[in-house]
């Protein structure tokens, strides 16, 4: 690896570090003043019913003291007089009062402690207070720092990220040209090899037909091998049609991108339609192979991960340019997020770049997707 190359991974390195390093920090002082926050609703409501308690103890403890009066004056009226009253009137006014003090005593009490967990929870709250907007002032200068290294320093990210995604898409064009040998050797096996080694079995059960059974049966064996012959033919040609439609040399791109849609609408039980808009023509090879290719792309995506019912086809073809919309009614997804082995968007991608035209994909989950394709023609 030159020096150039090793200064350049190791400035991204540290780029992404810092980045990394910021974002966390970001994120945690995020959810210091979210947690500060909750304590702070929490204890807010604590101290609302503390000082709520702490006023109706002072209430019940008034109304007590004045009870308590009463009970005194009573006691000390007893206490002098004591020869009108008998002892137990004279032991139950004093329980009575030694009741009451006793009560306003705990309610004092009460009222003490209530009173300090209020002046705590004030302060506490007035902490928190303090520890929220310092976290949201905190916050707002590193979203400011973040924006600043993800911004000014995003072509180094994006050259590095870009070198690698075409890298991992070499490898995947090449993981998808083995993938497509082994399927087009399970079809061929399962397929037209499977349907003619059965047909070389009936032609042995024709010849045994014709000699046990007469000429009769002998013509419904062989109809059925036809039939089998006929099957193999189809399914030789649609692996053909798959790898490169010959109508599209012979007859071009609208014919054959017909014929294909109405197979997909047949074979899937979709509902596929296709609207031109402008003069059909002609177009070098390179543009109809690309365009079939792209739209062929689309539609498979709609059929395969999308779970698609519906397909819409739009073509608009001028002098200088040719417009494709692919809309279905699929499940959708969401573009921003890449996912594994979708090497199937990215060589759509791949191949408008070629061509110097544009592609944008719009889609959310469960609202389906719009697939637009723009080929500037040079004729």
């Amino acid at each position: 690896m030159s020096e150039k190359k090793l200064r350049d991974k190791t400035l991204d390195f540290i780029i992404g570090e810092m980045i990394d390093t910021v974002t966390n920090s970001r994120d945690e002082i995020f959810a210091i003043g979210e947690e500060s926050r909750t304590e702070y609703e929490k204890l807010n409501k604590e101290l609302i019913e503390t000082k709520q308690q702490v006023l109706t103890l002072i209430e019940e403890g008034d109304k007590l003291e004045q009870r308590v009066r009463l009970s005194r004056v009573r006691l000390s009226e007893v206490s002098k007089q004591f020869q009108k009253y008998s002892e137990d009137e004279i032991r139950k006014v004093y329980e009575q009062t030694h009741g009451l003090q006793m009560d306003l005593s705990m309610k004092q009490e009460k009222e003490k402690q209530l009173r300090e967990r209020r002046d705590d929870l004030e302060l506490r709250l007035k902490n928190l207070d303090d520890t929220i907007h310092r976290a949201e002032a905190l916050g707002g200068k590193i979203s400011v720092v973040l924006n600043y290294l993800q911004e000014d320093f995003k072509h180094v990210t994006d050259a590095l990220e870009d070198a690698k995604e075409k890298q991992k898409f070499g490898l995947q064009i090449i993981e998808a040209q083995e993938e497509e040998r082994r399927r087009l050797s399970r079809e061929i096996h399962d397929g037209p090899a499977q349907m003619l080694a059965n047909v070389v079995l009936r032609s042995d059960l024709v010849d045994r037909t014709y000699r046990e059974r007469g000429v009769e049966e002998a013509l419904q064996e062989m109809k059925n091998v036809r039939k089998m012959v006929r099957s193999a033919l189809y399914e030789v040609r649609r692996i053909i049609y798959d790898l490169r439609p010959m109508a599209m040399d012979d007859l071009g791109l609208i014919p054959t991108l017909k014929k294909y849609l109405a197979t997909v609408e047949e074979y899937n039980g979709l509902e596929v339609t296709y609207t031109s808009f402008g003069k059909e023509r002609r177009l070098e090879s390179k543009y109809e192979v690309a365009l079939f290719r792209l739209i062929q792309e689309a539609v498979q995506n709609a059929i395969k991960h999308a779970n698609a019912s519906t397909i819409h086809v739009k073509m608009e073809m001028n002098h200088e340019s040719v417009t494709i919309i692919v809309k279905d009614d699929g499940d959708g997804f969401d573009p921003s997020v890449k996912k594994d082995k979708s090497f199937g968007l990215v060589g759509m991608h791949e191949r408008v770049d070629m061509l110097e035209g544009e592609l944008t994909i719009d889609s959310s989950p469960g609202e389906g997707t719009i697939v637009t394709i723009y080929l500037p023609i040079n004729s």
